[in-house]
């Protein structure tokens, strides 16, 4: 199975999502990956994955991931967030995370919970 998986850091969490992806690197490169827009590009640039790149979070970003999951076109969603700033687009934050939670889909939100997540993904993906 190709897991369908959306990442988005916040910019205090881009450096973490490069650290993680790194790690994983091997296994994403074999899933369908979706990223907000500069966390995309650090993923191409930096790792060369290959990422389906959609708007940054507070131009939209958020929501057309968001869009996708209700659709089915998302299994997980690592979302590294930045709890102790502000973020001018939260309504669309707190609706893509309610939104997992209403389809049952896996959404991880630190790096702990993501490790956790990808770890079991890829595992299952070896069997």
């Amino acid at each position: 199975m190709k897991y369908r998986i959306a990442l988005i850091a916040h910019d205090k969490k881009k450096d973490d999502m490069i650290a993680l992806a790194g790690e994983y690197k091997a296994f994403l490169a074999g899933c369908q990956l979706v990223a907000t827009g500069t966390t995309g590009g650090r993923l191409v640039n930096e790792l060369g994955l290959v990422v389906e790149r959609k708007h940054s979070g507070p131009f939209g970003g958020d929501l057309q991931i968001g869009s996708m999951l209700v659709q089915g076109e998302i299994d997980c969603v690592i979302f590294l967030r930045d709890p102790m700033t502000p973020q001018p687009h939260e309504p669309d934050i707190n609706a893509l995370v309610r939104a997992c939670d209403v389809h049952n889909t896996p959404c991880a939100t630190n790096v702990a919970s993501a490790h956790l997540v990808l770890s079991q993904l890829q595992q299952q993906a070896a069997n």
